[in-house]
């Protein structure tokens, strides 16, 4: 099946997101947390306390730079994707009991930090999806999400208020920078929480973003949800809502099946199964879909602060050479499927220990191209 590339901006993304810089993750930056119990921004933010504003203030400040972004689009990206919590603004902001007797743990700044990454991603022609990744209450138990192991962001109505006035916020802050490319209203609500309870919440996101971003400017993006495509079958298309994105994140790493697969089934299931996945979402949705989340990780152990196993990493016992080998296999057999979508985001930029992971080191290892355009 012939596919052409196109949609209502006319940009085919290619991005990488900008992992671990807004919102912390213990597996992406351990350095951050050496020394603490904390497992993710909210208990990090508690147990730190006053000296949170430092050590955070000097992460911002040093883990991703102008040079970084420079460094993306002199490979050919022409794409961010910046995860950010809601307490991006700073207070106030809903209460949960996770906070302990501090009713704003959150260190206040960021939002500069994402001004200042608008300027750069203006001067340097890349565009920028910003993406609420930690919602309050938590949207998925993962640490990712703010608060590991709670999962209470669809609970209360305070939570989901919260969220909309931060999309808003966000739209209305932002809507004048020509690098404001997308807005996705939500990252990986869990699988449990009703389809019908998100479609809701997505179609009134849509509704507060474009009161501030006409379609002809600024897109909305949506999660899946981690269930199939075929739950939003006609979900917010044309010709009631305008220039909607689509996001799935495609893993190779966090199920049994998957753990299992030696070096040829990952690269089979790339070209194979979610190739035909591809063109299925496709006809169903027309080329609005991004893969907004992929990496080359197949070793749990690295990335998980859950997992036990048995782990079977699928490139034990290959040498340096064949190793090397297989991580460019499996990131061309993914990047020839990902490619029939509307675009596509590396997760992550920059770790500090897990090179699959890393986009730019699997770039200097050469796992990954060095240009993408």
């Amino acid at each position: 099946m012939h596919t052409t590339f196109t949609n209502p901006l006319g940009k085919k993304l290619r991005g990488v997101n900008l992992g671990s810089w807004l919102v912390i993750e213990k597996w992406m930056v351990p350095s951050l947390f050496e020394g603490l119990a904390a497992t993710d921004e909210t208990s990090y933010c508690v147990e730190l306390g006053d000296k949170a504003e430092a050590a955070l203030t000097r992460h911002w400040n040093t883990f991703i730079t102008r040079d970084d972004f420079a460094w993306i689009a002199a490979r050919g990206l022409n794409a961010v994707r910046i995860p950010v919590g809601h307490w991006i603004f700073g207070p106030d902001y809903p209460y949960h009991p996770a906070y302990g007797d501090k009713p704003y743990p959150f260190v206040q700044g960021g939002i500069a930090i994402l001004d200042q990454a608008f300027v750069w991603a203006e001067e340097l022609g890349l565009h920028i999806v910003l993406d609420l990744h930690a919602a309050p209450g938590c949207q998925n138990g993962f640490d990712n999400g703010g608060i590991k192991d709670v999962c209470e962001w669809h609970t209360q109505t305070a939570y989901i208020d919260h969220s909309l006035s931060v999309l808003e916020r966000l739209a209305a802050r932002y809507h004048h920078s020509p690098a404001l490319h997308a807005i996705e209203v939500l990252n990986e609500p869990r699988w449990d929480i009703p389809t019908a309870f998100l479609q809701h919440y997505n179609t009134e996101a849509y509704r507060r973003i474009r009161n501030h971003c006409p379609p002809e400017q600024v897109a909305v993006m949506f999660h899946d949800g981690f269930r199939s495509y075929t739950e939003y079958s006609g979900f917010m298309t044309e010709p009631t809502f305008s220039n909607v994105i689509f996001d799935i994140h495609r893993y190779q790493c966090f199920v049994r099946e998957d753990i299992d697969l030696d070096v040829q089934g990952h690269i089979e299931k790339s070209v194979v199964e979610w190739n035909n996945e591809a063109d299925a979402i496709n006809r169903d949705r027309g080329v609005s879909t991004v893969v907004g989340e992929w990496s080359l990780g197949i070793d749990l152990r690295v990335v998980s602060l859950w997992a036990t196993g048995p782990f079977n990493h699928a490139l034990e016992g290959l040498d340096s050479f064949q190793t090397d080998v297989a991580y460019r296999a499996h990131a061309s057999a993914q990047l020839i499927t990902f490619e029939k979508y509307l675009g596509w985001f590396f997760w992550s930029y920059k770790t500090e220990t897990t090179p699959a992971w890393c986009f730019r080191d699997s770039v200097e290892r050469g796992w990954l191209p060095d240009k993408f355009a």
